[in-house]
């Protein structure tokens, strides 16, 4: 079911977030009544039954409709400082697919690429964690075959990807050597899929260039921590200076980072930062997700991010990670439209 988010402001003047959808309430333990011994047993009965359904049918639609059959397509326009006037774009972003079973089979993955195809974006980016990898994994597609199914995605100005952190951790041999290439990043350029590792290319759309820069995950080697219960820190691959160094003129620059939480040190030279990660949370409430993999917690969660007027925008993506569960936060295909 293909969906819709409108933006909003949050009121704190730097920040733009997302629509809000709609909350599910379970039933509470309301409606019962007194009989002349105390409550009715039949009416406890009844409630508690329907407190179990309840229970029951919010924990389907979390485990099976939202994260295996809802689809959104999420839009955002974005007016970028210093953009060019003849320049308008229009971006399709897929993230973290984590293609496996149960939410994410081959079928899944060929009916988003339709999808896709069909909203006739001029640019595809793929934002890496392409691989299911979580405990509750019930079927594995190989990576020649979610490879194959995204090397379908068509675009004028091409179908562009980088990696995540998933694609760095799955791979046992890279783990150990300690660099790549990585599994993930073979076969989608098998399929003539580029994929940026601190790179940069140009493109030209109105007669107008362009600067496209991908860099390296940001958190390619888990670190074992020093003590007990400390947080887990990471090694990266990521050279922000050295892939900007490498944009040789003053035409705008996209760049696709897969964890957003490089935002912060990004210059006002970068017109758009696209990435993904986080999944929103996979449970949103509100404008809140009670878990999020940054270290920035909610201020990098989810959707349209506007800070000294640079623009960020993370995906809420489309598979699951550490459990197949999503609530407020359906799986998304997310467009942007770039214009002055």
């Amino acid at each position: 079911m293909l969906g819709r988010k409108r933006m909003g402001d949050d009121g704190r003047g730097s920040r733009a977030h997302e629509g809000r959808g709609r909350a599910t309430e379970l039933p509470g333990m309301t409606g019962l009544r007194q009989g002349r011994h105390g409550i009715s047993r039949r009416r406890a009965l009844q409630t508690l039954a329907g407190w179990g359904a309840g229970v029951l049918g919010f924990s389907s639609y979390a485990f099976a409709i939202e994260p295996m059959w809802r689809l959104a397509v999420t839009r955002y326009k974005v007016t970028p400082r210093r953009w060019p006037a003849p320049l308008r774009l229009s971006i399709a972003v897929i993230a973290d697919v984590h293609a496996g079973g149960p939410a994410m089979p081959e079928s899944r993955i060929a009916a988003i690429v339709a999808a896709t195809n069909a909203l006739t974006p001029d640019l595809i980016v793929l934002l890496g964690d392409f691989a299911a990898s979580h405990r509750f994994r019930t079927s594995i597609v190989p990576p020649q075959r979610w490879s194959r199914a995204l090397g379908r995605l068509k675009a004028p100005l091409g179908v562009h990807a980088i990696l995540g952190n998933h694609d760095w951790w799955d791979d046992l041999k890279a783990q150990q050597a300690g660099k790549g290439p990585v599994i993930g990043r073979r076969v989608l350029e098998q399929v003539g899929i580029p994929v940026y590792e601190n790179d940069v290319a140009t493109l030209v759309k109105d007669g107008r260039r362009f600067w496209l820069a991908g860099l390296g995950d940001q958190w390619a080697f888990p670190r074992r921590p020093a003590r007990r219960r400390a947080r887990r820190s990471f090694a990266g691959v990521d050279d922000l200076e050295g892939t900007l160094g490498k944009v040789a003129d003053d035409a705008p620059i996209i760049l696709l980072a897969h964890e957003p939480d490089i935002f912060p040190r990004v210059p006002d030279r970068v017109a758009l930062t696209l990435a993904g990660h986080t999944h929103g949370g996979q449970i949103r409430c509100l404008g809140y997700s009670p878990i999020v993999p940054s270290r920035f917690g909610n201020r990098y969660a989810y959707g349209h991010v506007v800070e000294d007027g640079r623009h960020l925008i993370v995906s809420g993506g489309l598979g699951c990670s550490m459990l197949p569960v999503r609530i407020g936060v359906p799986p998304e295909i997310v467009m942007v439209d770039v214009a002055a």
